[in-house]
């Protein structure tokens, strides 16, 4: 990961996108996951964004840490096929325990490729 711009929940989404453009400057894949949904009590506002590059690389946060390794790797997939989804997670998804989203909310996420 590089120095300038390491994994955090601090960033602002013009450094998300800015980042992104980066990195697909330098011809590297990149997917952004936006959250599109929340319902209950969710880690991230609606509007929140991470940025993965092909290497899963990360700026941003959709959830606080809870679920950015799911959308990691969704996002790698993404990446492959050109095809955007939305990922849900929930407490009454067996997935949101393995991720780790017990917050007790919702969150649904749109996962798109950078062109």
């Amino acid at each position: 990961m590089n120095d300038t711009f390491k994994h955090t929940n601090k960033l602002g989404h013009d450094d998300v996108l800015l980042q992104a453009s980066i990195w697909r400057h330098e011809g590297k894949e990149v997917a952004i996951a936006t959250v599109i949904n929340t319902w209950g009590s969710s880690p991230r506002p609606v509007g929140s964004q991470l940025a993965v590059d092909e290497n899963g690389n990360m700026i941003g946060s959709v959830s606080g840490g809870c679920i950015e390794g799911a959308v990691v790797h969704d996002a790698k997939e993404v990446m492959n096929d050109n095809k955007p989804r939305v990922l849900s997670f929930g407490v009454s998804d067996e997935m949101a325990w393995e991720v780790g989203l017990a917050c007790g909310g919702k969150i649904e996420v749109y996962l798109e490729r950078v062109e």
